[in-house]
């Protein structure tokens, strides 16, 4: 149960190791849950997420780089300056592995380098090097060039490109060269502390108390995984472009910025056996997973011929896609690899380029502030062009790579109707008229627009029901109230986080928290029930939203954009909804044990929590 952390202050050039407190670990199992805990301690309120005293904390649970299924996941913590929230970022790949084979839980750093540098860890080696040659490289030609530099087998790099380098607020650090640390603008803080890279090696195998039940565990959680059917039959396959077809099914497929919730003229175009058809696609899996629902892609022909890279996941296509009118598989793709390359968070970016076109067919953009750039629904050629323009902050990408939020506000008028966010997150590519369940999740997750804290669609919208979690009976996907059941799925979700292990093993209810508590327990070789593991996880979610409130933010702020609230939707299951905000958020304010005016816990709540820390503040 021993966790390690190690602590680097880039201005004094220091870096030594620190022990993670046992009770920490014992409220909050590890991963995002201890990150939260270090951040409540270290975030200084009245700064911005750039402040050099800012921590940036990379973090990884128990279960990362073990046998346990799909556990190849590392979670980024730090103050999002895209939305003055916390921010959480999790990524896939091989850096949790390369992290703790090199004996490190987390890695916290603050301060600010003098100039560009990388952090170089081999093992309990730890160096601050020179990075000047890198700065203005691509994510691709920064791992290039440390991997052929350090010459070892198995470092793991971690990385920011040229939009986390010019202050995008939606920059992404990259690792495995196209996984992503993509929400909030981690890339941003990342580059503000003049650090372009993390380059990490390990040697160490990863401890485990009980091996022998551990890998007995680890199987029989592999076959429940399996003995799921959208798992086995769509996700392992198709990988996430198998959501793509459903969700414009179910009428929650944003599309032409949200003013519709599907798109027919993609089916065919962008559905899943469409995209395997045209691009040359290879799975890709991250660290340990048998689901490997990663896409790299090669695009075949026409001008953007010869582009490689991981993607388009159903997100891109979405973002790039039906958000923009675009059917376009190649300019989609090629939108992705680029974005990816530059390091940008490719859900922010393409809602910020739908935004952006609603504002040119509307003439809030003209012409003239395009410099001639034809931002009208289904350019996909305009579409990559704004991608290098928003990264390098080049005309119109200047103002766009300030996140539709502060965008809008530079303009002022009538832009922020089109300016689809969420305190200052841009929404993700998962509807809400026809998911009421998701609509609640948008409005009150801890990091701004999310729908994945939890995806409350597979309850209401694809049907799933869930009696490990009590989540049993009729759910109905138009009702505004009714959002009891949203609390043990979020808390599930939470405890992937908290593990180390990828939400998508969970996402369809396939691993039970019933099953990641016997994972944990032989990990650990202290008995953990279902109940301690939910529990941890409730309190990681209120300390989350008590971190919140000590930086602002309360019931004022959980709301959605205008559109959602006073427009119907004119196609889709969901035609002629609006969303009920206030009954919804009431009713699952009171399934949290939330006080009704203020949406934060109440005093009894925090107590019962563990969590009577918080409310000296």
């Amino acid at each position: 149960m021993e966790q390690k952390m190690l602590w680097v202050d880039l201005t004094k050039g220091e870096m030594h190791s620190r022990p993670i407190p046992m009770e920490w670990v014992r409220d909050f199992i590890g991963g995002e849950g201890v990150a939260m805990r270090l951040l409540w301690d270290l975030i200084v309120p009245d700064a911005d997420g750039t402040d050099p005293r800012q921590p940036l904390i990379f973090a990884t649970g128990p279960l990362s780089g073990t046998l346990a299924p799909c556990s190849g996941r590392t979670c980024v913590v730090f103050r999002s300056p895209a939305t003055g929230t916390l921010g959480a970022s999790n990524g896939g790949g091989d850096f949790d592995m390369a992290m703790r084979r090199a004996g490190w839980d987390y890695i916290t750093i603050v301060g600010k380098a003098d100039h560009p540098v990388y952090l170089f860890i081999d093992d309990d080696k730890v160096e601050i090097r020179d990075a000047s040659d890198l700065w203005g490289k691509t994510v691709s030609q920064t791992e290039d060039i440390l991997k052929e530099r350090l010459g070892l087998n198995g470092v793991e790099i971690a990385s920011i490109g040229p939009a986390g380098e010019n202050g995008v607020m939606f920059a992404s650090i990259m690792t495995d060269k196209y996984r992503a640390f993509g929400r909030g603008g981690p890339g941003k803080v990342m580059g503000a502390k003049n650090l372009k890279a993390i380059a990490i090696h390990g040697t160490h195998k990863v401890p485990v108390a009980d091996p022998e039940g551990f890998k007995a565990a680890s199987l029989a959680a592999r076959e429940e995984l399996f003995s799921e059917a959208f798992v086995r039959d769509e996700l392992h396959p198709y990988g996430t472009p198998s959501f793509y077809d459903a969700i414009n099914a179910l009428g929650i497929l944003p599309t032409k910025n949200w003013q519709y919730t599907t798109f027919p003229e993609s089916v065919g175009k962008l559905t899943y056996q469409a995209y395997h058809e045209h691009l040359e696609v290879k799975s890709k899996a991250c660290f340990n997973c048998a689901i490997a629902c990663g896409r790299y892609t090669r695009i075949k022909e026409g001008p953007y011929a010869g582009m490689e890279g991981g993607g388009p996941e159903y997100e891109a296509l979405a973002a790039f896609g039906s958000k923009l009118w675009v059917t376009d598989l190649d300019a989609i793709a090629a939108a992705n690899h680029l974005a990816n390359d530059f390091g940008l968070d490719v859900i922010s970016t393409g809602q910020v380029l739908a935004t952006a076109m609603e504002w040119y067919e509307k003439g809030i953009l003209t012409p003239e502030m395009t410099e001639g750039i034809k931002l009208e629904w289904g350019n996909g050629e305009a579409v990559v062009e704004m991608v290098k323009r928003i990264a390098h902050r080049q005309g119109i990408g200047d103002l766009l790579a300030l996140g539709v939020k502060r965008a809008a506000e530079k303009l002022g008028g009538d832009a922020e109707d089109a300016a689809m966010h969420v305190k200052g997150l841009e929404m993700a590519a998962d509807g809400v008229h026809a998911s009421k369940g998701e609509a609640v999740v948008h409005a009150t997750a801890a990091r701004g627009a999310d729908h994945l804290r939890p995806y409350a669609s597979a309850i209401d919208a694809f049907g799933y029901r869930d009696e490990d979690l009590g989540i049993v009976g009729d759910i109905d996907y138009l009702e505004d109230g009714n959002k009891w059941w949203i609390k043990p799925f979020q808390e599930l979700s939470m405890a992937t986080n908290m593990l180390g292990v990828c939400l998508f093993a969970s996402i369809t209810l396939a691993i039970k928290a019933s099953t990641w508590a016997k994972l944990l327990s032989k990990a650990w070789g202290v008995e953990v029930s279902k109940q301690d593991l939910l529990r941890a996880a409730e309190r990681v979610i209120n300390l989350e939203r008590m971190i919140n409130a000590r930086l602002g933010f309360d019931r004022k702020d959980d709301t959605l954009p205008k559109r959602f609230l006073t427009e119907p939707a004119p196609d889709g299951r969901g035609a002629g909804q609006v969303v009920d905000l206030e009954t919804a958020l009431n009713s699952y304010y009171q399934a949290m044990g939330w006080d009704l005016q203020t949406g934060l816990p109440t005093p009894e709540k925090l107590q019962s929590l563990g969590l009577g820390f918080v409310m000296a503040h």
